[in-house]
């Protein structure tokens, strides 16, 4: 059963071309899974039976595992087991009509316009801070996954033409427009970045070392600047995506552009920001107009 498991983990990471990250999550998942039928004594895969699913989802629940974990370690199943159908090595999914639990959704928190222009309300000199003010751009201005900023390199850059080419998720390359004002932030940080190169590095954001700046590196610069800027909210790299996706489709109310820009394999996944647009026209309604509320009795 663990050599199958090892062939679709091969799968995922050479032919699907899946990030180590999203490997790693499959790999949690199955070997949850796996640990939980052992006690059953299945000699394979073949053994597994919709009776033995629906007991380990019983099991979650009884963790007091979040419908969301549940719904994502079900997804994990149903691949792998889809896999195995497709390898021959199984004749039926034993996941198949096992239902998922509802997720409750919520809202992605953005920052509205004007929280965008206190962001970047300060001119600044310091090579830490032009940095990240050139972060701070293309995270707003392009987007970006924290994935996909870090992972940004020289030769994806084209200033003379506006332009920035991005690996998101599988892999998958776009192309994606640079406005006015990352231009000019990356222009800053780029005539001072060779002064940081310690050896030959192709990536636009690093640390003082010289190396390619980590994740909880830029998560907790953001954090700096939310506070230095006076934010009343908290600032992830996420927000800003956020605040780009729902920026963009308020004004543009092209939600099929939204969605290439932002990779997203899925239009259901971009339509939340439609929600998020529909939930600030009747914030606007309520507070505007004469018949939005009811005249005190």
């Amino acid at each position: 059963m663990k050599q199958s498991l090892a062939c679709f983990f091969h799968y995922l990471e050479n032919e699907k071309r899946y990030s180590p990250h999203t490997c790693a999550a499959y790999q949690r998942d199955l070997d949850d899974f796996l640990n939980f039928i052992s006690k059953h004594e299945l000699k394979n895969w073949q053994a597994v039976t919709v009776h033995h699913s629906r007991q380990y989802i019983g099991y979650l629940h009884q963790q007091k595992q979040s419908a969301k974990s549940i719904q994502r370690k079900l997804s994990s199943l149903r691949s792998f087991f889809r896999y195995l159908m497709r390898e021959n090595m199984l004749m039926a999914n034993p996941v198949e009509g096992v239902k998922s639990p509802k997720v409750e959704k919520h809202l992605p928190k953005v920052l509205d316009v004007d929280q965008v222009q206190q962001l970047f309300a300060k001119n600044e000199s310091d090579p830490i801070l032009l940095r990240d003010l050139a972060m701070l751009e293309l995270l707003y201005g392009s987007g970006l996954r924290l994935s996909e900023l870090i992972g940004v390199n020289l030769d994806d850059l084209d200033l003379s033409d506006f332009s920035l080419r991005v690996t998101g998720k599988g892999n998958k390359v776009r192309q994606l427009p640079l406005g006015k004002m990352a231009i000019l932030a990356l222009e800053k940080w780029l005539a001072i970045r060779s002064s940081w190169v310690k050896l030959e590095q192709s990536a636009v954001f690093i640390t003082k070392k010289g190396t390619r700046i980590s994740p909880r590196s830029v998560q907790a610069r953001l954090q700096y600047w939310g506070k230095k800027q006076g934010l009343n909210t908290g600032l992830h790299p996420h927000r800003l995506r956020h605040s780009f996706a729902s920026h963009l489709l308020e004004s543009s109310g092209d939600i099929r552009s939204v969605q290439e820009l932002l990779g997203h394999a899925n239009l259901t996944t971009t339509q939340i920001y439609t929600q998020l647009d529909y939930q600030h026209l009747a914030q606007v309604y309520d507070q505007a107009h004469p018949r939005a509320k009811k005249k005190p009795a």
